[in-house]
């Protein structure tokens, strides 16, 4: 039987495979088609990928084909707006890699192109739906730590040489700063973990001395603290010039208990041991391999409800605005060194 989702992808990188793979995995999508800016072979596409894929130069005619339904963004992130922008005009729905883009303008006329079109949007903050943080939101939602008034979560990861996203993410114009390049996927963690409104962010940033990291042109390590209504406080350090494996930090404080990484402490819960933590049993975000990240998952999510025509689960369009409004303010404020208020990041 056929799939009743045809998904062209934009870009033929490294993301790109780990996309096509968990898109081919779906029950509903297939990729059916891929821009490139340099000739692909059809025949050797097809063969690596099981189906059927057909190449294109030409983005425009890509965009326009009647056969594409779904259009997945897995460019440079400078290219995201003006390629997310021309899909919705045709009506396509989006798949999007993080970030949405690296200019603030850019995201308020991708959100109005969202919202004049009205196709639905997932945006690749498939964090959510990692093993770790589902079990760390199930945690919260059964009120096991009670209501959080804390919570930082911070992401470690050195992007050097060794690590192929490094040949263009030096430049600011392409990763922009720490937070948007990496670490927007713990501050997106944090936001979903202490699910209150933001009031206030102030961020400071600063740049390991180290010859490899002194070829970026954006400071690479950043610490934003967040005040939200109703008093509760948060931290997110992202953090893409160190020297030390991958680390994805999570410290949830509540009223009744707290969760550190795969650990946590309740007292709901008679009998254990209260000098001990209690562990979870979860996958943890241990690496930044887009092989090990949950896109099968988040995809099927997003093709799931497609056939029931509403706005994706947990990583919507509206749910990655938010995180990226957060992050706009906090790199204001490490620029201009001063707290900033979310009502000063316009939204329209």
């Amino acid at each position: 039987m056929s799939k009743k989702y045809n998904v062209a992808i934009i870009g033929y990188g490294w993301a790109a495979t780990a996309h096509i793979a968990a898109i081919n995995a779906s029950s509903q999508a297939q990729v059916t088609a891929i821009w490139s800016s340099r000739k692909l072979d059809d025949a050797e596409l097809s063969a690596k990928h099981g189906s059927p894929i057909r190449s294109y130069t030409d983005l425009g005619a890509m965009l326009r084909a009647d056969d594409v339904h779904v259009v997945d963004i897995t460019s440079y992130p400078n290219q995201h707006a003006a390629q997310f922008i021309e899909a919705a005009k045709n009506g396509k729905h989006i798949i999007v890699e993080k970030p949405l883009a690296i200019e603030w303008s850019e995201i308020l006329a991708m959100k109005q192109a969202a919202e004049t079109s009205g196709v639905k949007v997932c945006v690749c903050f498939e964090c959510r739906y990692s093993s770790q943080f589902l079990s760390t939101k199930a945690v919260i939602e059964k009120g096991l730590v009670g209501k959080l008034h804390y919570g930082e979560i911070d992401y470690y990861h050195g992007i050097g040489p060794w690590y192929g996203q490094y040949r263009w993410n030096t430049k600011k114009e392409l990763g922009g700063s720490a937070l948007l390049t990496a670490g927007c996927h713990a501050l997106d963690a944090l936001l979903l973990c202490m699910d209150a409104e933001v009031e206030e962010v102030t961020s400071y940033s600063t740049q390991s001395s180290h010859p490899i990291f002194t070829a970026y042109e954006y400071p690479t390590t950043a610490t934003t603290l967040i005040r939200f209504k109703g008093g509760a406080v948060g931290k997110c350090a992202a953090v893409v010039d160190c020297f030390q494996p991958y680390y994805f930090h999570t410290h949830l404080v509540g009223s009744e208990g707290s969760i550190l990484d795969n650990k946590f402490h309740s007292m709901q819960l008679g009998g254990l041991n209260k000098a001990a933590w209690s562990e979870l049993s979860m996958k943890m975000l241990d690496s930044g391999d887009v092989s090990d990240h949950p896109y099968q998952t988040q995809f099927q999510a997003f093709f799931d409800a497609l056939d029931a025509g509403k706005d994706m689960p947990l990583t919507s369009f509206a749910d990655a605005f938010a995180s990226h409004r957060v992050i706009a303010a906090a790199d204001l404020s490490a620029r201009e060194k001063r707290a900033v208020k979310l009502s000063e990041i316009p939204v329209q």
